[in-house]
């Protein structure tokens, strides 16, 4: 049996263990294109070179036509089947200049903690793993190419799986490993001052196992974002969510559900994939699912609950949003119906509509509950320079709001009170301060009696008017707008 069929097999063995493994990707052939300067293999004729001081095995598959060869300081050619290398005149062909080196890129790029070197076995359309989860955790299994060429950087601090499959041999105890690594063979495919040590207990949990890289997270992140320069794309909605194990921030939404002992982690999370995310309008998202440790609410104290829970993340991966946030609200309708793991099913389940308006047809279980006691969910917010509706329901979008109708009643204020100083400055509004109406004569009216508001229905009507010796022909009040002088003047 050839190399891949005992990777696959090994890969089969694993899956009926229900044991997690990842697999390592990149390689060190010499048929590889992305392991060479110009991103294309040795043209016939080429002068190639190999970094004078670093250690590589290489793998050559095929026949390859070269003008002269640097090798590395420390290293191995491994030839398959019918592969070799020739003699040639420097630039005899048309494809290769003359005097051109091809360069073979540093092989000690390759790092254990950066989450894009690895392959999860369980990988779909429809799932992903968060960052911390990519790279292979306390209870999985590592495996590299059998019968291949590889290099591998152990960062700083224990790198803890369940064992290490390399070189068609697989170590599930330290003592085997370590003679391993001290081995020529070790040496030229495992490098680094990090150490790598193996314990074969499996995850026996059917809830699922902590990942376990909490620790070296930061090296993950690190190793993730350095060729974005150490910082993290921004985000493509407001109020992003960073999930559990996550290195950047995310749009979508997350579930976080507490567990009874009859949960079962693949089972729940087969039935999300078949029941729910393979709906029409669910198409533009992936979920990542795994048991995290349980950060405690303010109001909780310390250990009040358990001190771990099942994440579910719903990541958006088009321009449009809101289908994560209504997936999380019907994942909480379903565990309402079906999550309590003391309440067995007596009835079917009921169809429910969309918002879309199709109707959703809700997951059935044959006679078995959940086993989910309880569960909150968290959305992200509208995408970032969204329309109008959707901005004006973003928190930020409220607040602005409410500023400019601050600021806008301000500004009504001023204009009001400039107004009453020009129409005071003006002659046209008078006002008295306290003092001086204290200092008015004690029989000075201090009001009038207007007569067209007066009738005869009134409880206190005035008074009759007075005659006036000059004049019987009118009559008069006060008018305070004008003052009594002028009142005597006028008549």
């Amino acid at each position: 049996m050839g190399a891949p069929g005992r990777v696959l097999l090994w890969l089969q063995l694993c899956a009926l263990t229900r044991a997690a493994y990842k697999l390592w990707v990149p390689n060190t052939y010499f048929d590889a294109a992305d392991n060479w300067s110009q991103n294309q293999t040795p043209c016939a004729g080429a002068a190639v070179k190999f970094p004078a001081d670093k250690m590589v095995s290489v793998l050559v598959r095929e026949g390859h036509s070269i003008s002269d060869m640097l090798l590395p300081l420390d290293g191995e050619f491994v030839l398959a089947s019918g592969a070799g290398f020739s003699a040639q005149n420097t630039g005899s062909h048309l494809d290769c200049s003359a005097g051109a080196s091809a360069l073979f890129l540093d092989p000690d790029r390759f790092l254990w903690h950066d989450p894009r070197l690895w392959s999860a076995g369980d990988a779909g359309r429809s799932l992903f793993s968060v960052d911390a989860e990519r790279v292979p955790c306390r209870h999985d299994d590592a495996v590299f190419p059998s019968d291949a060429s590889f290099r591998v950087g152990l960062g700083p601090g224990t790198v803890r799986v369940r064992s290490v499959r390399a070189l068609g041999q697989t170590f599930t105890r330290d003592e085997d490993l370590a003679a391993f690594l001290a081995s020529r063979a070790g040496r030229l495919r495992f490098h680094g001052s990090g150490a790598l040590s193996v314990d074969p207990e499996a995850c026996a949990d059917p809830s699922g196992c902590v990942c376990g890289n909490a620790e070296v997270q930061p090296w993950i992140c690190a190793a993730l974002l350095q060729p974005l320069g150490g910082r993290c794309p921004q985000a493509a909605c407001q109020d992003a969510l960073r999930p559990e194990g996550q290195c950047c921030d995310l749009c979508g939404a997350i579930v976080s559900l507490t567990h009874g002992p009859a949960f079962d982690l693949e089972r729940y999370r087969a039935r999300l994939l078949h029941a729910f995310l393979a709906l029409p309008q669910y198409q533009g998202l992936r979920m990542a699912m795994s048991k995290v440790p349980r950060q405690p609410h303010l109001h909780e104290a310390s250990g009040a609950k358990a001190d771990t829970e099942i994440q579910v993340v719903l990541a958006e991966t088009g321009p449009e949003t809101g289908s994560a946030g209504r997936l999380a609200r019907a994942l909480l309708a379903d565990i309402a119906e079906h999550g309590n793991d003391q309440m067995l099913l007596s009835r079917p389940p009921t169809s429910a509509p969309t918002p879309s308006g199709a109707t959703e047809p809700a997951p059935s279980i044959a006679g078995e509950a959940l086993g989910v006691l309880s569960a909150t969910a968290r959305e992200s917010g509208p995408p970032v320079g969204g329309s109008s509706a959707a901005g004006l329901n973003a928190p930020g979008a409220r607040s602005d709001l409410m500023g400019g109708l601050v600021a806008a009643l301000l500004l009504l204020l001023l204009v009001l009170l400039v107004a009453a100083l020009l129409l005071r400055r003006a002659g046209r509004l008078r006002w008295s301060r306290r003092h001086e109406a204290a200092s008015e004569p004690a029989g000075t009216p201090l009001g009038f009696r207007n007569p067209v508001f007066y009738t005869a229905d009134s409880v206190d009507p005035p008074p009759a008017p007075q005659p006036d010796v000059r004049s019987s022909s009118r009559s008069y009040f006060i008018n305070p707008l004008y003052g009594e002088a002028e009142a005597e003047a006028e008549a």
